[in-house]
């Protein structure tokens, strides 16, 4: 590990700085220090194990994170909304964090960042998990923090959690409730970040002030369903639901996601030649599905 540049990677334990950590690890070129709240947790010893540093750091206490930051060459900087729901504090999050990388002099930072959609809109719609991270990036660029925002697509990992198919009433069929009508979607898997990053990291001169949007397919809501029906032998269709209908679903955050998916209608820009560039390997929606189509034998 002597006289490698360390590279500092938040969530390490997470979906996006799980698959950072792993593809670091695997390149080699950069030593790799991996950030989490509990360095006692079973995926933590693992990353330890696979060769990472381990370190301690709440994103709330600024101490901890300035320690995780020091004496590396950059960083992958990504916040969790969804863990408090707090727009607020999601931007003072962001924000000191990239004090800190601009004050230790950090030369290359990789942000999971995203539009700020209130701002782009003029105020017609606002996406608070969108929004907050879309002001960090912009405060990062005030300060100069040496930066490159990678704007991730609809996670097709949601078609297996949040959005997956709802059995219709014959108890036979399955519809996908996803509000995009015939506006083409654009996906990809969480677990084809880490080689983004990694090639990011490795061409800086390339990428830094970049803002890239990343996407693996853009596929109607019919073509994922038709995809999905191929794949797992079930009968899955697009429920054709409206934003206005999907509104009134009840479950936690359907605000959000219904403000999301209207601005998924907007095709906001996501570049599935670059994403194949950065990953050649990434994964297509059906390669995803036959990788995953165990997922969907309890329907």
């Amino acid at each position: 590990m002597a006289g490698k540049k360390t590279i500092t990677v938040f969530g390490a334990t997470g979906a996006q700085g799980g698959s950072v950590v792993k593809a670091l690890l695997q390149d080699n070129l950069f030593s790799v220090r991996a950030v989490t709240r509990d360095v006692t947790k079973p995926t933590a010893r693992k990353l330890k194990e696979a060769g990472a540093e381990v370190v301690c750091a709440d994103l709330d206490d600024e101490t901890s994170v300035k320690h995780a930051l020091k004496g590396a060459y950059g960083a992958f900087v990504v916040t969790n909304f969804w863990e408090h729901m707090d727009k607020d504090k999601e931007i003072k999050q962001g924000k000191q964090i990239a004090d800190h990388c601009k004050q230790l002099g950090l030369q290359h930072v990789v942000y999971s960042g995203l539009e700020n959609v209130h701002k782009l809109t003029g105020g017609q719609l606002e996406v608070l998990h969108f929004d907050s991270k879309g002001i960090v990036e912009e405060y990062s660029r005030q300060i100069k923090v040496p930066m490159t925002s990678v704007r991730l697509a609809f996670y097709f990992e949601n078609l297996l959690t949040l959005c997956k198919p709802q059995k219709c009433q014959d108890g036979k069929t399955y519809q996908l409730v996803i509000p995009m009508g015939d506006i083409p979607m654009d996906g990809i898997s969480v677990t084809d970040l880490g080689p983004i990053v990694c090639s990011i990291l490795k061409n800086p001169c390339e990428y830094t002030g970049k803002d890239i949007g990343l996407s693996a397919d853009k596929l109607t809501i019919k073509q994922y369903a038709e995809i999905m029906s191929e794949v797992t032998g079930k009968t899955i269709v697009d429920s054709k639901i409206t934003p206005e209908a999907y509104a009134k679903l009840n479950f936690p955050g359907v605000q959000e996601m219904t403000s999301m998916f209207l601005f998924y209608h907007m095709r906001p820009d996501r570049n599935v030649e670059l994403t194949r560039k950065l990953n050649p390997d990434v994964q297509t929606f059906k390669k995803f599905m036959e990788a995953n189509k165990e997922a969907f034998k309890d329907l």
